[in-house]
This record gives structure tokens, sequence and C-alpha cells, in this order.
């Protein structure tokens, strides 16, 4: 009996811990998005703690349970904006692109003007001059950057043994990021969809026929 005691009692604890692990996750998340949200909206500067909890509708406390610090808070943010951007980029399409480059250039464009490139942009800015921060925003956006050139690439159908194709997807990222710094300060859409249409003319010719 005593045995079967033992084992129902860590049952019933494992029970009791699990709905605790999935609220300390939830929590975690929400401070996540909240933080990345604080980011896009008030920037480094206007993003504390404190802010950030009030968002997430968490006590201070709480928050920093999870993260004592606030660098520890934004380095975090880091990390989860990389992954954030990473899966939308590989959502895209998940069917893949038909050979349809218009829109491949159109998707990437939308995701350089959205809300987590905002936000990858005040921790970048927020990285020149905080130590504890430079050295993971330099490693997660190259990690990003060399996924987003490689996800271009298939979508794309591009062959980069050709001279010239590599330099020339790399401008598209390059173009469409300018474009989502554009964006930052006056509602760019007009340009910004005459400048896909040039673009997406211009790749057809430099990329030629879409590979098999």
């Amino acid at each position: 009996m005593g045995g079967v005691s033992t084992v129902d009692r860590a049952e019933r604890d494992r029970a009791e811990r699990v709905p605790k692990q999935d609220r300390s996750r939830a929590t975690r998340q929400r401070l996540l998005e909240a933080a990345v949200a604080c980011l896009a909206e008030h920037g480094w500067a206007g993003s504390t703690v404190s802010v950030v909890a009030e968002r997430a509708g968490v006590s201070r406390g709480a928050a920093q349970h999870h993260f004592p610090t606030r660098e520890d808070l934004f380095t975090a943010a880091v990390e989860y904006v990389a992954e954030e951007r990473s899966t939308a980029l590989r959502a895209l399409f998940p069917e893949g692109a038909a050979g349809d480059r218009h829109a491949v250039v159109a998707a990437l464009v939308d995701l350089y003007t959205g809300p987590l490139f905002r936000a990858a942009l005040h921790l970048w800015v927020a990285a020149s001059d905080e130590d504890q921060l430079r050295p993971r925003v330099t490693e997660l956006e190259a990690r990003v950057g060399r996924e987003t050139h490689r996800i271009a690439v298939d979508l794309l159908a591009a062959d980069e043994s050709v001279p010239g194709v590599r330099e020339t997807v790399q401008g598209l990222l390059d173009m469409a990021r300018g474009l989502g710094l554009a964006n930052l300060l006056t509602d760019d859409s007009a340009r910004r969809e005459r400048v896909v249409e040039q673009w997406a003319g211009l790749l057809e010719q430099a990329l030629g026929g879409v590979r098999d």
C-alpha cells in the first residue's frame, strides 16, 4: 500500500506542476511579446521592465522572476525576434513560390516593413550603446541574415553558380531593408509598390528562367 500511495502522490504532484509550468511559459511568452511591442512603439529608452510588465499584464516582481535585469529581458527579446522573423520567412510560401518572383519580392519587402523589423531595428540601435546586448544582437542578426538569404535564393529559384546572382539576391534584401527604414517615418506604400514592380522585372532579367 505504501508503494501505491507514493506513486499516487508523485502523479498528483506532477499534475500540479504541469499547469504551473504552463503558466510560467505563458507569462514568459507574454513578457517577450510585450518587450518586442514596446521596442517597436517606444524604442529602447521607453522600454523599461515596468513598462513591459504592465503591457504584459503581470507584476514587476513576476517579470523580474523570469528576467532579473533589463538586459536579461531584452537579450531574450533579441532571440525571440530572431526566431519570429525566421518563422515568418519560412511561412511565406509553404508550398513554394511557383516561379512568381513578383510575389516573392513583395513578401520579402513586407517582412522588412512590419513590426518585427521595427523592433529589430530598435534592438540594433540599443546594441550600439549596450555592451551586453551587442554580441548577442550581432550573432543573431548574422544568423537571420544567412537564413533570409538562403530562403530568398530558394523562393526566387536563383542559381548562385551563375556569376552575379548571389549579389543580385543580396541587393534585393538590402533594398528591402532600405524600404523598411524609409517606412519608419512615413507611409511609403505607394512608392514601395512601384519599387517592388521594378525590382521584380529586374530579377526576371538577371536570374533568367526558373530552375527545375
